[in-house]
């Protein structure tokens, strides 16, 4: 089992498809980082030898920025735009779509399940010709 910034990399997938399972490496970075490290992308993870291995994590943690340093610098800018007051910080304190999508259908990803409103029903009047209670 390859192990890459703190991921374990699937076994059985290529080589450009199991480094995108590490948070914030896509398919080109994946590409790219199997150019510079001169691994073949078409290679299976359980086909690398280590020495391919460290020189995949070599490049990984030299030039870009993964896992735990990138997941929190984005809390990091999220949280920016919260403390500063702007409009997209005030759509991510209240959970609503940031980037101008329509909230009136639709955004249900953001918004959580619907809550209905409440409805409440009249009391209703004894029906005519019911048998009454006898006392009250």
């Amino acid at each position: 089992m390859a192990r890459v910034a703190g991921v374990d990399l699937p076994r059985e997938k290529r080589g450009e498809v199991a480094l995108t399972y590490i948070y914030g490496v896509g398919r080109p970075t994946a590409r790219h980082v199997l150019e510079r490290a001169n691994v073949d992308p078409d290679k299976r993870v359980k086909a690398w030898s280590e020495d391919e291995t460290g020189r995949v994590r070599e490049i990984l943690e030299r030039e870009v920025k993964v896992e735990g340093d990138l997941r929190r610098e984005v809390s990091m800018n999220v949280k920016r735009l919260m403390d500063v007051g702007s409009y997209r910080g005030i759509r991510h304190r209240k959970g609503l779509p940031v980037r101008g999508q329509r909230t009136h259908t639709n955004a249900r990803t953001r918004k959580g399940p619907r809550r209905g409103v409440m409805v409440k029903k009249k009391p209703t009047a004894a029906a005519p010709g019911a048998p009454r209670k006898a006392g009250a």
